[in-house]
């Protein structure tokens, strides 16, 4: 314990703490914590070499791996422009999109921060971190979306991750991973997507059932407390589920969602190593999720405007555009293990993610509106719900044999063409997208009239 402590101390001066091959085989790797390396660069020990060991040397390096140890610290600017912009009053088409923007290397920084606690904390630690944090920029959104009552966004938005994750990243992953490697048999380990189909599956029935109770009943107005109950209800099942997901995952059947490490480490290097000591890294994950709740509230409270002035869709703007910019980090660390052929990791990202979004964030919002005195429910009306349908069971097809090739891509990146497409020309206001918010008003007049 003293070795660790000593270790820590070390680290915090600027030294680095290395893992070793077994260390690391326990520390069990998930399949985003290898999609997210993808997209780092190790920094240059040279340029701090001769700042003597302190507290200056120590923030410095800290600086240095934070927002120059990614590929994409090129897009921090957007951040203090976005906040500018807000201060300035610029237009407000400009503070969503550079918000959007500066929502980007964030995500991927919140990414690389846990895995950094995780060394120091132990992979079940990390594991259950990784899993809280793993899509913090949607749950924030949504959050501050709910708290101005804009229900119909956080379903658009929750909605465009799943249908994201499912066929435009899974779908682009498989194509072209299939063009890379033509002459090489692509396999993966079909168990890990079973798991994440059949959860997928399990949360689609909860979306599915308020919506046929609602035609069932022949009345929105009647349907609707009974709807709101009944998604209450789902959404502590689904979390339920969730749970159980998680010691699945870490627990009983741990070996099935780590990520396998090429021998001939040509991602990978012999020696991983930690780079911000355990407390650095608490201090910078807090800042980095306050960063991202201050842009998420940008994007909450312009997206209308944005809408207007560019002339498409808030649904568009929701389902497609905002999924695509704020994971575009993960996003593309996906395809690049695709085109490497370690379809297990690509996998693990995308069925990963939207499994996490439809099982925790979804439910996770429904409780949250219901604790805020918000009328919540998980009909997504029927448009969202049949386009979510058709993703699910083309990515359940499309994954059932344990092999891939670029053709299954092909259909799953023109399923989102198409879905987008639809989006393109809906054109539904925000206040008409809670169902049930509108079937209780309708009830309520009725009741006030008899």
């Amino acid at each position: 314990m003293a070795s660790q402590d000593h270790q820590a101390w070390l680290l915090e001066q600027g030294n680095i703490k290395v893992l070793s091959r077994e260390h690391r085989h326990g520390h069990g790797r998930t399949a985003h914590n290898m999609s997210s390396s993808s997209l780092r660069k190790k920094s240059n020990p040279r340029l701090l070499s001769k700042i003597q060991p302190g507290v200056v040397r120590s923030i410095l390096t800290n600086f240095q791996e934070v927002f120059l140890g990614t590929k994409l610290s090129v897009l921090f600017p957007a951040v203090l422009l976005a906040i500018i912009a807000q201060l300035y009053h610029f237009g407000r088409p400009w503070v969503f999109a550079l918000s959007l923007l500066g929502l980007t290397p964030l995500a991927e920084r919140v990414s690389f921060l846990t895995e950094q606690i995780a060394y120091f904390t132990g992979p079940t630690v990390g594991g259950l971190l990784n899993a809280t944090c793993g899509n913090a920029t949607e749950l924030i959104i949504a959050i501050f979306a709910l708290s101005q009552n804009k229900v119909a966004l956080v379903k658009y938005s929750l909605l465009g991750s799943i249908l994201s994750n499912l066929l435009l990243v899974l779908g682009s992953s498989l194509f072209c991973g299939g063009i890379a490697n033509l002459r090489l048999e692509q396999k993966y380990d079909r168990r890990q997507a079973d798991v994440n189909s059949m959860l997928l599956l399990l949360g689609l029935l909860c979306h599915m059932l308020p919506l046929l109770f609602r035609y069932a009943a022949g009345s929105t107005a009647l349907a609707a407390v009974p709807t709101l109950n009944l998604s209450r209800a789902s959404s502590i099942v689904m979390l339920i589920a969730y749970i159980g997901y998680i010691v699945f995952q870490l627990f009983t059947h741990r070996q099935l969602f780590e990520a396998e490490e090429d021998p001939e480490g040509d991602d990978v290097s012999s020696e991983e190593t930690a780079v911000i000591g355990l407390w650095s890294g608490i201090a910078w994950l807090v800042g980095m999720t306050v960063v991202i709740a201050l842009l998420s509230g940008y994007v909450v409270g312009t997206i209308e405007a944005a809408s207007e002035s560019w002339g498409i869709s808030v649904s568009f703007i929701s389902i497609i555009l905002l999924p695509i910019v704020g994971n575009a980090a993960e996003h593309a660390g996906a395809i690049i293990f695709a085109f490497k052929n370690k379809l297990d990791i690509t996998l693990g990202v995308a069925l990963g993610s939207a499994t996490q979004i439809s099982m925790f964030v979804v439910p996770f919002c429904v409780i949250m509106a219901w604790i805020m005195g918000m009328k919540m429910d998980l009909n997504f009306n029927l448009l969202e719900t049949g386009s979510l349908a058709v993703a699910i069971i083309v990515t359940a097809f499309s994954l059932q044999d344990g092999t891939s090739h670029y053709m299954k891509g092909l259909v799953m990146l023109l399923c989102y063409i198409v879905i987008g497409s639809c989006f393109w020309v809906t054109n539904i206001p925000l206040n008409q997208g809670n169902v049930v918010n509108l079937g209780l008003q309708s009830s309520t007049g009725a009741v006030l009239q008899a």
